[in-house]
């Protein structure tokens, strides 16, 4: 078993560095990151309609997650991925994209306050 470790241990790895490699187009990666976001607001949605009981890890741990996907979202709406991978993007993000770019900067800024009241 010892002897397996690393051959398991550098597949792993190649795996890994392959996906990361290969990488995801603006429109899989962006698609991933609004499930991620998703999935995040679930509790906070939950507590905040008193559904379930309030958990400052929780919601710091959606907090956190939001963080990621606001720094990240803003390049993954290039010029040319306004279609494919049944993208449910709204138009205006292309057509107004200062607009859109002042939406990710007042989320941002919404979340930084939100982690910085450590809730």
């Amino acid at each position: 078993m010892k002897k397996l470790l690393p051959i398991f241990s550098a597949l792993s790895l190649a795996l890994v560095v392959s996906s990361a490699v290969a990488g995801d187009s603006p429109q899989e990666r962006r698609h991933d990151l609004m499930e991620d976001a998703k999935e995040a607001a679930k509790p906070v949605a939950l507590m905040l309609r008193g559904e379930l009981e309030f958990d400052a890890a929780v919601a710091m741990t959606s907090f956190e997650t939001w963080k990621n996907v606001s720094s990240e979202a803003g390049e993954l709406f290039p010029e040319g991925s306004e279609t494919g991978f049944d993208t449910e993007a709204r138009e205006t993000i292309w057509t107004d994209r200062e607009g859109f770019d002042a939406v990710l900067v007042a989320w941002s800024d919404a979340i930084d306050a939100a982690i910085a009241a450590e809730p």
